[in-house]
């Protein structure tokens, strides 16, 4: 194989390479986008029920807490994911 079609032929595995690399990030976007919009969510409902726990009884406040330490744990798992997406 002449030099000319090796550099032709790297060149189009390259473009191709290129072009799913692409693709792949305009995925990852999207992705962390998504989780964003979930996390958003979450998070409100989290400084809802951190605002319940002032306000309730003491059984009551207590079974809020757990809900809302739940919900804080899994929105730090969520902003680690998205961490690494970025």
């Amino acid at each position: 194989m002449a030099l000319r079609d090796r550099i032709h032929e790297e060149a189009q595995e390259l473009r191709a390479m290129r072009d799913e690399l692409r693709v792949q990030m305009h995925l990852s976007k999207l992705e962390a986008r998504d989780l964003w919009d979930q996390l958003e969510g979450n998070w409100e409902h989290a400084e809802s029920k951190l605002g319940e726990i002032g306000e309730a009884s003491q059984e009551t406040a207590e079974d809020v807490g757990q809900a809302a330490k739940l919900l804080l744990d899994e929105l730090k798992e969520g902003y680690r994911r998205l961490r690494k997406l970025l």
